[in-house]
């Protein structure tokens, strides 16, 4: 069976990631990683959340995906010790420096080559064998069939891995050089500003201050914004093209992405050979319930689905509004707010437990945490308690359908 590996951007939510179903996570240090605004691991909160991986049966990847310049060499060797040390399970490199230098500086690291390094060939593949690697993370540009063929001339114990949900970078495999032109920010150094999501206007070089708004609704079009992948429905075309990794993109997505997209993967993964026309509509519409763009298969299915670009906002249909603290009694549960909610207003359970998955609660009292009763949950991360007869367990998530 397929490895599902999720984005960890903190401790919670990679302890959400593995609660909901993840086989393993991947995040970054506070250097070498492609994002730097993500919350990101100290070396004692590396060795810490590996650790409690492997305490679960679960593995933990580092990026260190930066493409290199000379002086980011600087501090790297005290920092590969450091992952040696946490025994991580995999960094994740795209800079052949950076491959050859843990070569010689940390032998005993096993290397994962990024989707940066734009690896579309069995001859880049074997290439990067022949240095070590054990797994290649997929361009994004690859066909199905494309994989298929791949596969069959590389070593049978060489991982393949492929992105299947998420945010999709515009530039080939995610080398983007407009953050840094326009921003400062070096996009490919871990400080992306993403301005192929911005709006933008046309100005014609010899006509000075009027601009052209392209335009295909009252929001205007966001004429580099890419639309996000969504391969639910294919996860056993790519397994049987020899992924043995499917990966969620997300680090800086809400702990709520991460629980609501692992969820969805991680049932249909479980039940690949016996899902149904229905599952697959169930699954599709779980998934539009945290923020997203439009879904596209991207480059996977060939001709069928290259109109990657979009041109609308986010979308969600549902909103976080609080996380479980502590096992439910029966009557009451301690949950923590998120968003506001009050009394009267009905929420949906999102857990990985099938008797309370998508079961509803009608609010009919709360209290705080001093036994107050409470008809608006309007406090910032408020502890209250929620009374209801559904047996919530620690680290569920409450929702609400968006208005």
């Amino acid at each position: 069976m397929a490895e599902l590996l999720a984005p960890a951007g903190t401790f919670e939510k990679m302890e959400t990631a593995f609660r909901f179903g993840a086989d393993a996570v991947y995040f970054a240090g506070k250097k070498f990683g492609l994002r730097a605004f993500a919350g990101n691991f100290s070396d004692n909160e590396i060795m810490e959340a590996t650790t409690y991986a492997h305490s679960i049966g679960k593995k933990v990847y580092i990026t260190i995906n930066i493409l290199a310049h000379e002086g980011d060499f600087i501090g790297l060797k005290e920092y590969l010790d450091e992952l040696v040390k946490a025994k991580v399970d995999a960094v994740i490199v795209s800079d052949l420096g950076i491959i050859e230098f843990i070569k010689e500086n940390a032998p005993s690291l096993t290397v994962h080559v990024s989707t940066q390094a734009n690896i579309l060939n069995s001859y880049a593949i074997n290439f990067m064998y022949k240095m070590g690697v054990k797994r290649v993370i997929l361009a994004r540009e690859l066909s199905i069939e494309e994989i298929k063929q791949i596969r069959k001339r590389i070593p049978k114990d060489l991982e393949l891995e492929s992105f299947v949900h998420g945010a999709m970078c515009i530039s080939y495999s995610g080398r983007c050089l407009l953050s840094n032109y326009l921003t400062g920010r070096d996009a490919n150094r871990g400080a992306c500003t993403q301005p192929c999501r911005w709006e933008y206007t046309i100005t014609e070089k010899s006509r000075k201050g009027e601009e052209y708004e392209i335009q295909e609704d009252d929001r205007g079009t966001y004429i580099l914004n890419s639309k996000d992948m969504m391969m639910i429905e294919h996860l056993k075309e790519l397994e049987d093209a020899g992924v043995t990794s499917f990966k969620i993109e997300g680090r800086m997505k809400s702990p709520y992405y991460v629980a609501n997209v692992v969820n969805a993967y991680r049932y249909a993964i479980d039940n690949m050979d016996s899902l149904t026309e229905k599952d697959y509509e169930m699954l599709k519409k779980e998934l539009c319930k945290t923020s997203h763009r439009k879904y596209t298969t991207g480059f996977y299915l060939g001709a069928k689905d290259k109109e990657c670009l979009e041109s609308s906002m986010p979308v969600q249909t549902s909103e976080f509004m609080a996380s479980v603290l502590s096992n439910g009694d029966g009557e009451k549960v301690l949950i923590e707010q998120r968003n506001r909610f009050k009394v009267g207003d009905t929420l949906e359970v999102l857990s990985p437990n099938k008797d309370t998955f998508n079961k509803t609660i009608k609010i009919e009292k709360m209290t705080d945490e001093n036994g107050e009763e409470i008809v608006d949950a309007k406090d910032v991360q408020q502890k209250i308690y929620l009374f209801t007869n559904l047996n919530l367990e620690k680290g569920d998530i409450l929702r609400k359908e968006c208005e």
